[in-house]
């Protein structure tokens, strides 16, 4: 909390240190008037503006409304973090036992105050984040404040006041606490593992670095050795990612982490000029789909289609299951044309440019008909 308050609230000390004389000077005030030593309650009062200043002051963080990160990690209570929220609330349990004497009472109330303060960032919009980790290390940091002050009574020779009365009135109001915060962060408060989320998107970043390198490793079996990568792309769908890499021949996209080809385009615009046979594009395409997209090829009907003259010639060969073999899944098509340049596919005069699975047009290199 404190890190995250002194990175997203501007002007955080000279908020506080107007906020502590606004307290300051009518709490030593009216001791002064009431006859009560006023140092030990000035104290108080300036740490306690001190709490609300670095919980309350709006920021520019946070989660939505009525939201509440409630994932624990492993370093709950030795995190830079945490630590500096108990040292946040330590010393107002210290001083208002001093001031009070009531060690019991004292705890309470700061663990109610926490409870309070959490909710409030989740209920108004101040551009701060409710935690219950920081609810936690700060209730941590209330009680152990007290015990501090109980401790320092006791070496004083100072007993508290009423101690019965103080031990039923804290657990009282520990009960009452409780039982208010729970049924409100029940009924309003909507939970989000933050904890879960930041590793989940950090499985994300690692799985997006593995489906690159299976994609380039495709690019180079497609378009040859030396391909350079120039650009990718990942989208989300569902517990799948969609990659796309760009290189220096042609693009390449595929499911992860299915493994699972999608498409390629070769950017190489030109073919070779001449002919091919029907065997020599069908024993390319039959190769190629064998090696990369098997699926989606075997079972199937092969059809083969000539498309323009020359330089500008290709052939389309489509991957089809008869219709009364079930359900017709996603048809594979290939774009194949006459060997020519440089990323030229391994074949006897001809090569695979580009490919397709789905319901989409069939493949054509870009500048071709």
């Amino acid at each position: 909390m404190i890190e995250a308050s002194i990175a997203a609230v501007p002007g955080l000390l000279a908020s506080f240190l107007v906020l502590a004389a606004l307290v300051a000077v009518p709490t030593a005030l009216a001791a002064k008037a009431l006859g009560r030593p006023w140092p030990l309650r000035t104290a108080l009062a300036v740490q306690l503006a001190g709490v609300l200043a670095v919980t309350l002051l709006p920021g520019d963080a946070g989660l939505q409304g009525w939201q509440c990160d409630t994932g624990a990690p492993s370093h709950l209570f030795t995190s830079a973090g945490s630590l500096l929220n108990i040292a946040l609330f330590a010393p107002a349990g210290f001083l208002a036992v001093l001031v009070f004497h009531r060690p019991v009472t004292v705890a309470a109330a700061g663990g109610v105050l926490s409870a309070a303060v959490e909710l409030a960032q989740s209920a108004v919009p101040l551009g701060r984040s409710c935690s219950v980790t920081d609810l936690a290390a700060n209730a941590t940091g209330a009680v152990a404040g007290s015990l501090a002050g109980a401790l320092w009574l006791w070496l004083r020779r100072t007993p508290p006041r009423r101690p019965l009365r103080d031990l039923l009135g804290g657990v009282a109001l520990a009960v009452a606490g409780a039982t208010a915060v729970t049924a409100v962060f029940d009924s309003r408060v909507t939970g989000v593992d933050v904890v879960a989320l930041d590793e989940h998107e950090r499985d994300l970043v690692e799985s997006s670095v593995q489906a690159g390198e299976w994609l380039t490793s495709a690019a180079e079996g497609i378009y040859g050795s030396g391909t350079e990568v120039t650009g990718s792309a990942t989208e989300k769908s569902g517990a799948r990612l969609k990659i796309t890499v760009d290189t220096d021949r042609g693009s390449v996209s595929g499911w992860w982490p299915d493994k699972e080809l999608l498409s390629a385009s070769s950017s190489n615009r030109r073919g070779g000029a001449g002919s091919l046979t029907d065997k020599q594009v069908g024993d390319t395409a039959d190769e190629f789909a064998r090696r990369w997209v098997p699926q989606y090829a075997t079972g199937r009907e092969r059809t083969i289609r000539s498309v323009g003259d020359g330089p500008t010639r290709i052939y389309r060969v489509t991957y089809r299951r008869h219709p009364e073999d079930g359900p017709t899944p996603a048809r594979l098509a290939l774009t194949v044309d006459v060997t020519a340049g440089d990323g030229a596919r391994d074949g006897t005069g001809a090569r695979v440019t580009g490919f397709s699975v789905g319901r989409a047009a069939e493949p054509v290199p870009s500048g071709r008909p």
